[in-house]
């Protein structure tokens, strides 16, 4: 059977919204379309470079 105070002990709050917003967007993450931008770029350097430009 389960006690209820013991468990209400353990309860920790998720965070809200706002909170985890604000830890989502903080973090610096790479994702796919950073990798492909640059990969572009550098492809776009490369050939610029090849016409002299």
């Amino acid at each position: 059977m389960l006690n209820y105070e013991e468990e209400l002990k353990k309860f920790h709050p998720s965070m809200d919204v706002n909170e985890a917003e604000d830890a989502i967007y903080s973090r610096d993450m790479t994702d796919v379309t950073d990798i492909l931008r640059e990969l572009l770029r550098d492809e776009k350097n490369k050939k610029n470079e090849g016409n002299g430009h």
